[in-house]
């Protein structure tokens, strides 16, 4: 592979992980609203919130997929719980508890072992 299209796969997995982050932002919008009054102008607020997010989020998936292989994005989707534990504990104050670490060493290592045997798989073929 050229350097060129290795520069422009990087930047396509940072920008994948971008969007990840965006995507949970969603979630905290929704949680939000969850702790509102149902049917509140809050409730109304950060639903909708959650909604355009996820909308952007549909629309830079769809992007990324004519960049990236659908196997190789979806599995790094999985990163999304380390996002979810630090906003968690950021916003929500929640605790990072032992096992939800070991969780969320076990999905990165995932993540990266799929992402590097993607890669010999790929190299192979060259």
């Amino acid at each position: 592979m050229d350097k060129s299209k290795k520069e422009k796969r990087v930047f396509a997995y940072i920008l994948l992980h971008v969007i990840f982050l965006l995507y949970s932002v969603s979630g905290i919008c929704s949680k939000i609203a969850a702790g509102e009054v149902f049917f509140s102008f809050k409730f109304f607020v950060f639903f909708a919130m959650a909604i355009a997010v996820m909308g952007v989020y549909a629309i830079l998936w769809q992007k990324i997929l004519k960049v990236l292989p659908l196997t190789n994005a979806y599995a790094s989707k999985a990163v999304t719980i380390i996002w979810a534990m630090v906003w968690g504990y950021f916003i929500f104050h929640e605790n990072i508890t032992l096992p939800k670490i070991i969780g969320g060493v076990l999905v990165v290592a995932g993540v990266v072992l799929y992402s590097l045997s993607d890669r010999k798989d790929e190299n192979a073929k060259e």
